[in-house]
């Protein structure tokens, strides 16, 4: 009998269980979209949070998107992509870095952010405002996980990580797959990981 998968994680597989590990609360702060340049989105809920907004203040605003995923979730709104990254925050300071200081960048964020590419920019010049439009917390599912210790565990992202450690271990039967290495720097001491090929779930998938 196949070991359990478990998938945690705000999207879904059908190859894995799914278990959402956060729920997200959106803010909607004023914002005069008129100061900035350009537009920095690094998860689908910075999406979602301008969802709440008129697509008229940012679509003309091309923005620079951490992922695939993120790229894709800035478009659906309406809005235009400048620049895909690796799918890591602590890369996107190497792209900003390449265009004129002058730009007015709108940096869209949760409460807790995970890379400091904003302080390498400032600290090279760049003009970039944070504004935080979402938080997350753990789910209640969450506290409620019986996972089995032979069980397969997909994390991916080190919110998802942190919420599993608030109420259970990790055992050394546990396979772990994480999904970058953002992912893999929360992971207690000693715990043995493979690292997804690429940011994606579908890379998590295939590294099983």
């Amino acid at each position: 009998m196949q070991n359990k998968i478990y998938l945690f994680s705000i999207s879904s597989h059908p190859k894995a269980i799914h278990i959402n590990p956060l729920q997200i609360d959106f803010f909607q702060p004023d914002i005069d979209f008129s100061k900035y340049d350009n537009i920095i989105i690094t998860s689908q809920q910075a999406s979602k949070a301008l969802s709440f907004y008129k697509t008229d203040d940012y679509k003309e605003k091309e923005a620079i998107c951490v992922s695939t995923k993120s790229a894709d979730s800035y478009e659906k709104i309406g809005g235009s992509v400048l620049e895909i990254g690796s799918g890591y925050g602590d890369d996107l300071s190497a792209i900003i870095q390449k265009y004129p200081k002058e730009r007015r960048w709108l940096y869209l964020r949760a409460k807790v952010v995970a890379s400091d590419f904003v302080e390498k920019c400032k600290n090279k010049g760049y003009s970039i405002d944070e504004i935080v439009v979402y938080e997350s917390r753990c789910s209640e599912e969450m506290a409620n996980l019986n996972i089995e210790v032979n069980a397969t565990l997909i994390f991916t992202s080190p919110s998802s990580l942190k919420c599993y450690l608030q109420h259970t271990m990790i055992q050394k039967t546990n396979k772990v797959i994480v999904i970058g290495k953002t992912t893999a720097k929360a992971l207690p001491d000693g715990i043995e990981y493979t690292l997804a090929k690429e940011t994606t779930i579908e890379s998590c998938i295939d590294a099983l």
